[in-house]
């Protein structure tokens, strides 16, 4: 793996641990640095200078997990300016530091190549949309986290947060563990303690599936809420970056900062009349009266989800919500044929139409990217191969018969016949559903092994990634050192309402708790450095 930049170190391994006298950052929230920050006990510079010190002693040092690709060498510069300027037109993210998923554009030094060895001759030419409004909003880029490379869309036998990039990134719990993906980099660094925030993206569970495997809180926004501009895509119709925090509060904050309409993304023209500070609706009694549907068909793969289910059910009516128990979700079973449809014919045009914005790189197209794995099989396929890079190639235009029956009957089964339907049947607020089981060995030889019971049921994801509505997964408890959380979903722009109940749960069932960096399930911590 190539050795990861550390801004201002050189690349020598610091100790992980703050300098004397200053406050220790590594699980801080956004309200804890914010009080640091404004009694200069820990400014912007020595957040950021403590986050890398902790990065290079645990990323790359101790467990070695593997989540941060690169560190943004202007940081420390950026995070000195801002301390310089504080209280001058400070923004709701003064100072914060963000890691990006390697699928988002900065218009700087930092490089973005969805994990790929093909996209890494030349960075961006500018900021994605969401990374203008992060900077606006006074955050710093700390750096690029590691990712199942192309986002999970190359092979159907992949391991998720794998790349020839970076390398095999690891879940903080237990290290032989996957974080899931494709957001794997983002999720374990947010856990792990190396940046209190991230963003990651989904297309369909790839922030769902590792917030919930590494016990962190992620929101897969509706679609339209937050930019595409500037993402590496794979489906126009599923696509939307997110984030990932390790509360509920701090999604919250992020997601306000990231939200809102760009002239440049067709999809997002409504989001300016729904995009609004998501921290107003942080109510510890938002469980009160909201009626919640159990979607039984998306247990019961898994006893260990099923049994922090069935706790996470009894406190939500201990605080007052009315759970309604079973609920049906129609056309449940039939997703996955047409989504599968839908991305294939959609990734060629996408990816094409991403790679005419990019300048400096050696590929053009999709067929460029065939091209280069094949001739760099050595490191970009030691594991796995690129038939879904191939199904796409294979496909035409999206004019076709095939891709235009498929996108509408995805839409309406999905959506108005699906999650709208169950709601209405049941006046409910929000649906809910395991978000997954504990985490999965890693296995680069066979590849994933998640468990999602029905094989006709594409995951906990599936549905609200599909319509294109929101969802939001919180750690729900812990089964032999790993996390287990829950997934509220609901219909499109109800933000607002699903964060209320996800915060109501969050403040009761206090479920988080730090990783231990265990080598195994009931082994040894792997040293940090601390």
């Amino acid at each position: 793996m190539p050795a990861l930049a550390l801004a201002g170190s050189g690349g020598v391994q610091v100790a992980a641990a703050p300098a004397a006298g200053r406050p220790d950052p590594a699980y801080a929230d956004l309200a804890q640095l914010r009080s640091w920050q404004q009694d200069d006990r820990l400014g912007a510079a020595q957040l950021i200078a403590a986050l890398e010190a902790r990065i290079a002693a645990i990323d790359r040092g101790g467990p070695a997990l593997h989540a941060v690709l690169e560190l943004n060498p202007d940081a420390p510069k950026i995070a000195a300016s801002l301390d310089a300027s504080r209280g001058e037109n400070a923004g709701p993210l003064h100072g914060m530091p963000v890691l990006l998923k390697d699928n988002i554009d900065t218009g700087d030094r930092q490089l973005t190549t969805a994990g790929s060895l093909a996209l890494a001759s030349a960075p961006a030419g500018e900021d994605a949309a969401l990374v203008a409004r992060l900077r606006k909003a006074g955050a710093i880029v700390l750096g690029k986290a590691n990712l199942s490379e192309w986002a999970n869309y190359r092979s159907t036998h992949a391991s998720s947060g794998w790349s020839a990039r970076g390398g095999q990134t690891r879940n903080p719990y237990v290290l032989d563990r996957n974080p899931c993906g494709s957001s794997a980099g983002s999720a374990a660094a947010v856990a792990a303690g190396l940046a209190p925030l991230a963003i990651g993206s989904e297309t369909d569970g790839s922030i769902i599936c590792p917030a919930s495997m590494t016990g962190i809180v992620g929101i897969k926004p509706t679609l339209g809420l937050v930019s595409r501009r500037g993402i590496v895509p794979i489906s126009h119709n599923q696509d939307t970056a997110g984030p990932m925090a390790r509360s509920v509060a701090d999604a919250a904050a992020l997601l306000g900062a990231i939200a809102g309409s760009d002239p440049r993304d067709p999809a997002t023209a409504e989001a300016d009349r729904h995009a609004t500070d998501y921290t107003r609706f942080l109510d510890p009694n938002g469980l009160k009266g909201k009626r919640i549907g159990v979607v039984r068909e998306m247990a019961g793969a898994e006893p260990n989800a099923d049994r922090a289910l069935e706790r996470a059910i009894a406190l939500m009516k201990a605080q007052g919500a009315i759970v309604i128990d079973p609920v049906k979700l129609p056309h449940l079973k039939e997703l996955g044929p047409v989504e599968n449809t839908v991305l294939l014919y959609d990734f060629k045009h996408d990816i094409n139409a991403y790679l005419a914005t990019r300048k400096g790189l050696g590929v053009k197209t999709l067929a460029d990217l065939i091209a280069f794995d094949t001739a760099h099989a050595d490191v970009e396929m030691p594991w796995f191969g690129q038939e879904l890079f191939e199904q796409s190639q294979a496909k035409g235009p999206l004019t076709e018969k095939a891709y235009t029956e498929a996108l509408t009957k995805a839409k309406r089964l999905s959506g108005p016949e699906g999650i709208d339907a169950a709601l209405a049947k049941g006046r409910l607020d929000a649906l809910l559903a395991p978000s997954w089981g504990p985490a999965f060995v890693t296995d680069p030889v066979l590849g994933d092994h998640v468990v999602s019971g029905d094989p006709t049921i594409g995951g906990a994801s599936q549905p609200a990634a599909v319509a294109g509505y929101p969802s939001i997964t919180v750690p729900a408890g812990f089964a032999h050192d790993l996390p287990v959380g829950i997934v509220f979903f609901g219909a499109k722009w109800s933000e607002p309402t699903l964060i209320s109940i996800a915060y109501g749960f969050e403040q009761h069932a206090k479920a988080w708790q730090p990783p231990r960096f265990l080598d195994t399930v009931g082994g040894k911590p792997v040293a940090t450095g601390r």
